[in-house]
């Protein structure tokens, strides 16, 4: 489990075949005192486990589904990527709750900046925008970012000159690709209203939309 709010950024080495899966190789600009072999470590969002590790330089599997559903098939060495290590029970969550298993790859459609703040437009599939609602969070390459507004195909952010300049953000022109996680309390609700006659209340009614609107839940 991630908070979105990332740690620092990291510069790939390599990416190389390896068993089956992809092997990434990754230099961290932070120290990573305390990280182990086992541990997870977002990267661009995606949760990754650490399977060597020498100093700042840490080495991670791609599985194919990962592969398929992130931007990582078209990373290539010496680019940069975002960094956040697995969150502890004790920390403050200053981002919101990030799983780092992402749904999908965004396109940034516009850059516009305003006073300090620039505005980013990000297209996506109706697949993922199902789950956009303004005001909610959406983690951008792992970054916890608030929606502005947003439609079936697209949705806006805002990015704060701090957010800027500690992530990759910064530097991700108009074209380019960012893998998108959404909202997982959105995904579980919908999981859960979907099973429409399938569940039962403690009271042994089925829980449904007028249930849930009877008891002021919608």
């Amino acid at each position: 489990m991630f908070t979105g709010i990332i740690e620092g950024m990291g510069t790939v080495n390599a990416i190389r075949s390896s068993g089956g899966v992809q092997r990434m190789s990754i230099t961290a600009d932070m120290p990573l005192d305390g990280t182990k072999i086992g541990d997870s470590i977002a990267v661009n969002g995606a949760c990754l486990t650490v399977v060597a590790l020498s100093g700042k330089r840490f080495e991670a599997d791609i599985s194919a589904e990962t592969l398929a559903r992130t931007t990582f098939g078209a990373l290539r060495s010496g680019e940069t990527v975002n960094l956040e290590r697995a969150l502890r029970l004790s920390d403050r969550i200053d981002g919101h709750l990030v799983s780092g298993h992402i749904d999908g790859v965004g396109i940034i459609k516009n850059r516009q900046t305003k006073g300090k703040v620039t505005l980013i437009t990000i297209g996506i599939s109706p697949t993922l925008s199902r789950y956009t609602i303004a005001k909610g969070s959406v983690a951008v390459d792992g970054i916890s970012l608030t929606i502005n507004r947003c439609t079936q195909s697209f949705f806006d952010v805002s990015i704060i000159p701090q957010t800027a300049l500690m992530t990759t953000i910064r530097i991700k022109k108009i074209g380019a690709k960012v893998n998108i996680e959404t909202d997982m309390i959105g995904k579980y609700v919908e999981r859960f209203v979907v099973g429409i006659g399938t569940e039962k209340s403690d009271s042994g009614h089925s829980i449904n939309h007028n249930l849930l609107s009877k008891e002021r839940y919608l």
